[in-house]
C-alpha cells in the first residue's frame, strides 16, 4: 500500500485548481503519469510516499496484538505530515480523505498536532485539488513499483497479471488462483489479511506449531505450552473439533528436547 501526499503555498491554491488533477481512479493510467511526471517539474509543489510493503501489513494485521488497517493508514497519514514539518515546511491547513469516522479522525490528528488545521472529508481525492494531486502521487509510485517488481518465490509459471488489485476484478481473482498454495498461502506481494484471500484458504493443509510461549496460569511447578494454529490468525482451513491442541512439552519439537532448550524470559 501507498500513502502520498502533497503540500504548496495556500497562494498557489487557485493556480493549482487549473492543473486538472483528478481522483487517480478516475484516470487513465498515461493520464496519471503525464500529471505526476509535471507536478515532478514544478518548483511550486512538493510531494512525498509512504510504501508499505505486504509482508508488514501482513504481520501487523496478523498478530497476536492486531494492528486494523485503519490504524495503519492513520498512522502513516501522521508520518507524512510529521515529515513534511520536519523538513521545515509550515503547514497550516492539511486535507485528508477519511479513513474511518471524520470527525474522529479529525480530533486524533489535531491533537497530535496542535496549531495546523486539519479537514477530513470522504472522498477528499474528488474534492480538494491537493488530495488529488496527492493520490495521482500514491497511484503512479504503486503502479511503478508494481511493474517493477521481484519475486522472492522461485515457483514456476509466476506472472503479474494482477489486474486492478480491487476484489471485484475477475484477473485479480484468476491471479489469486493461479498463484496460491496450500501450505504456503501466496507469494510475498499479497497482503494474507485481505478479506479477498480468505475463500483461498479454505481447502488449505492446516498447519499446527508448538507456541514456546508460557501459559499465563501455568503452575509453578511446570509451564503449559501450547501449540497455535494458523486459524487462530486469521487463516481459515480444514476444521477440526479442537481449537486448541494442549501439551505437557513433552511433545516439543526434536531441536529443543535435543540441545534441552529452555525459554527464558527477560524483563527490562
Amino acid at each position: 500500500m501507498v500513502y502520498g501526499c502533497m503540500y504548496c503555498a495556500r497562494s498557489y491554491n487557485d493556480t493549482l485548481a487549473t492543473l486538472k488533477f483528478a481522483d487517480s481512479k478516475t484516470l487513465k493510467e498515461d493520464q496519471r503519469e503525464e500529471l505526476f511526471e509535471s507536478l515532478k517539474d514544478n518548483s511550486s509543489i512538493g510531494w512525498e510516499v509512504d510504501v508499505i510493503c505486504p509482508k508488514e501489513l501482513s504481520a501487523k494485521m496478523l498478530k497476536r496484538s492486531k494492528v486494523n488497517l485503519n490504524e495503519i493508514s492513520h498512522n502513516s497519514a501522521m508520518g507524512l505530515v510529521k515529515r513534511a514539518l520536519d523538513m521545515g515546511v509550515l503547514l497550516a491547513e492539511v486535507y485528508i480523505d477519511t479513513v474511518g469516522d471524520p470527525e474522529k479522525y479529525r480530533i486524533k490528528l489535531t491533537e497530535k498536532f496542535p496549531g495546523i488545521k486539519f479537514v477530513v472529508a470522504k472522498k477528499a481525492d474528488s474534492l480538494f485539488p491537493v488530495v488529488s494531486g496527492a493520490s495521482i502521487v500514491a497511484k503512479v509510485t504503486r503502479d511503478r513499483a508494481l511493474r517493477k517488481w521481484a519475486f522472492d518465490e522461485t515457483a514456476q509459471n509466476m506472472h503479474m497479471n494482477t489486474g486492478s488489485g480491487y476484489p471485484g476484478d475477475p484477473a485479480t481473482k484468476q491471479w489469486l488462483e493461479d498463484h496460491k498454495h496450500p501450505i504456503f498461502g501466496f507469494p510475498t506481494l499479497v497482503r494474507f489479511s485481505w478479506g479477498t484471500c480468505k475463500p483461498f484458504f479454505n481447502n488449505a493443509v492446516e498447519v499446527t506449531w508448538e507456541s514456546d510461549e508460557v501459559e499465563e496460569d501455568a503452575g509453578s511447578n511446570g509451564s503449559c505450552k501450547r501449540q497455535v494454529k494458523l486459524s487462530s490468525l486469521g487463516f481459515s482451513g480444514f476444521k477440526r473439533k479442537s481449537e486448541e491442541i494442549e501439551s505437557t512439552g513433552k511433545g516439543r519439537c526434536k531441536f529443543y528436547q535435543a540441545r534441552k532448550l529452555e525459554l527464558i524470559r527477560r524483563f527490562q
